[in-house]
């Protein structure tokens, strides 16, 4: 049975954390004098307010979560995060709808950096920083946050790290979850301020420096340019984005052993690691001899663009510096393709991850053997170990549930009247948390435009898939309330 008392608890004290983080916005909006400063401190006194509410109506802590409750408690909590934090754009002049507010704040907590502004130099400062925070508040996850901070610790805790990284490996840092959260989260702010400090290097000016750094470690996308990074002019700034970027995408626990615990042969040994190093290599090869053929590039900046596209892709961070619609078709349905891929997994990028395809392949590759040799005992193995058949099964299933709701939400643009193209890569772009896609939300467009049913739609799809859509769509399903 669901404790729904022990769940509003949890979630009361998220809401005040919540409320917590627009602490910082609001204060860059009252140093400027700017219009974001009364949205944020009116959205501040709200949040605060249910929080509040809510731990003070359930004042009881839960001693343990089960299975159920941290699944739902997880989907609260997104929920809660999008819809909470998108007061201070909904009261803001600059979004016509609590539609577009809730989309923009889920685009930024689930890391996805898809917007519906056509300018994002109208936003003050103070919203700028709202708006790119979300980034990397949600690319660790939420979740995780809220386990580093508050006393949930034992079995139910676990159930919430699952939850969140469901595709992780179940390898534990530390002996307590928490003490794994805090570890992870040290190495997630070292490499967001040697970011910072890189693109000061660079001359980029310190809000700036801080919003970009937040946007590519949280694998986001948003920037305080309309054009992205291809605002700034400068390699420079590029290559350190690239850099940061392809970190962001590779496993935080590998990382770990990279940087605190210093054994780099157990990182560089990792097949996911490599996998990841050479997809992102062989696409940005595809794309610069692309690039090369159609003629109007240097060779320095096609091969700048083409790896500065291909991870940011690969990361589903989204930034641009290129308005790859202008390119040809074939880097063009390869983007879409890695769209797909995604980084590692315990990253923060989105995607299926890059060990669920390399997986896959394995298991495609024993089926074939199977039916060559009726007679013979295959096992898919991963990294020297036998990948269980329910292991295997499950992946499946996962993939076939993405599959379909990739299809029933392109089904349901289509519907809408959005053009075929806009709709598979506005929903893959949602789904995998990227931001930018092809169409009419390309890197040079944005999803303004789109019906406000399908804002709703392309919201599931990022806040599904952020879950990677078992969290999300069990609670759907009639078992999950059966006592």
């Amino acid at each position: 049975m669901i404790r729904a008392r022990a769940l509003a608890h949890v979630l009361g004290l998220f809401l005040l954390g919540l409320a917590g983080t627009m602490l910082v916005p609001a204060v860059v909006a009252w140093a400027d004098a700017g219009e974001g400063l009364k949205p944020l401190l009116l959205s501040l006194a709200v949040t605060a307010a249910a929080g509040g509410l809510l731990r003070w109506r359930n004042p009881a802590p839960p001693t343990d979560l089960s299975r159920r409750e941290g699944i739902l408690l997880v989907c609260l909590v997104w929920v809660a995060a999008a819809g909470f934090g998108g007061l201070p754009f909904y009261w803001s002049p600059h979004f016509p709808s609590f539609t577009d507010a809730f989309f923009e704040a889920a685009s930024g907590f689930t890391t996805t950096g898809a917007t519906v502004l056509p300018g994002v130099e109208v936003l003050d400062r103070g919203l700028q920083l709202w708006r790119i925070q979300a980034h990397w508040i949600g690319g660790m996850g939420i979740v995780l946050l809220g386990i580093a901070i508050l006393p949930l610790l034992g079995v139910g805790s676990m159930h919430l790290y699952r939850a969140e990284f469901s595709g992780a490996k179940s390898e534990k840092l530390k002996p307590r979850i928490a003490e794994a959260a805090i570890a992870l989260w040290k190495i997630y702010f070292a490499l967001t301020l040697a970011e910072y400090l890189a693109l000061r290097l660079f001359g980029v000016e310190p809000f700036e420096a801080v919003c970009h750094a937040f946007s590519t470690l949280g694998t986001g996308g948003f920037s305080t340019r309309t054009a992205s990074v291809a605002g700034f002019q400068n390699p420079g700034v590029e290559y350190v984005i690239i850099a940061f970027m392809f970190l962001a995408g590779i496993n935080f626990a590998r990382q770990y052993q990279l940087w605190v615990e210093r054994r780099p042969a157990v990182f560089f040994r990792d097949s996911e690691v490599r996998v990841y190093a050479l997809l992102i290599a062989a696409a940005t090869v595809v794309v610069l001899v692309s690039l090369l053929r159609q003629g109007g590039h240097s060779f320095e900046g096609a091969l700048r663009s083409a790896l500065f596209q291909v991870t940011s892709i690969v990361t589903t961070t989204g930034f641009v510096t290129a308005d790859y619609e202008q390119w040809r078709p074939l880097p063009q349905i390869l983007l879409l393709a890695l769209m797909y891929v995604g980084g590692c997994t315990g990253s923060s990028a989105g995607g299926i991850k890059v060990a669920r395809v390399i997986l896959l392949l394995k298991v495609v590759g024993r089926e074939f053997k199977a039916m060559v040799e009726r007679r013979g005992v295959f096992a898919v193995r991963v990294g020297g170990q036998a990948v269980p058949d329910a292991s295997i099964r499950s992946l499946l299933n996962l993939v076939y549930l993405a599959l379909m709701v990739n299809f029933a939400s392109c089904v349901l643009l289509a519907a809408m009247g959005v053009d075929i193209l806009t709709s598979i890569a506005a929903v893959a772009a949602s789904m995998f948390n990227i931001g930018p896609g092809l169409g009419t939300v390309g890197p040079a467009e944005n999803y303004a435009h789109l019906p406000a049913l399908a804002k709703w739609v392309l919201s599931f799809c990022m806040i599904a898939g952020r879950l990677e859509f078992y969290t999300l769509l069990v609670i759907f399903s009639p078992a999950f309330w059966r006592k």
